[in-house]
């Protein structure tokens, strides 16, 4: 008979600054053979430098789990309220989140 592994619970805390959250509205993503680096900022108009509010770093796995659960996530918000749509002329799309 084999064990089976005792589901681990894991306690997460959210300090009242993480709370408030961070907007953004443009993602860069580089990454090494070692790690993903995701860089959030959000661009203003009129605005030519843009700040980098949140840095998070991760390893590749890391990198992939995260797009699953994006991804399972957004099925799930759209199954619920209808598909995400994506509007912008061809200029609009240079700014932001590009897929």
């Amino acid at each position: 008979m084999t064990e089976q592994p005792i589901p681990q619970q894991i306690n997460i805390e959210l300090g009242e600054k993480e709370a408030e959250g961070i907007y953004s509205n443009l993602a860069i993503i580089t990454h090494s053979p070692a790690e993903f680096v995701i860089d959030f900022t959000r661009i203003l108009p009129g605005v030519p430098k843009a700040k980098v509010f949140a840095r998070i770093i991760m390893t590749p796995q890391h990198a992939k789990l995260l797009l699953k659960a994006l991804e399972d996530n957004i099925r799930k918000y759209e199954s619920t309220f209808g598909e995400i749509k994506i509007f912008g002329d061809t200029e609009q799309k240079t700014l932001g989140f590009k897929p």
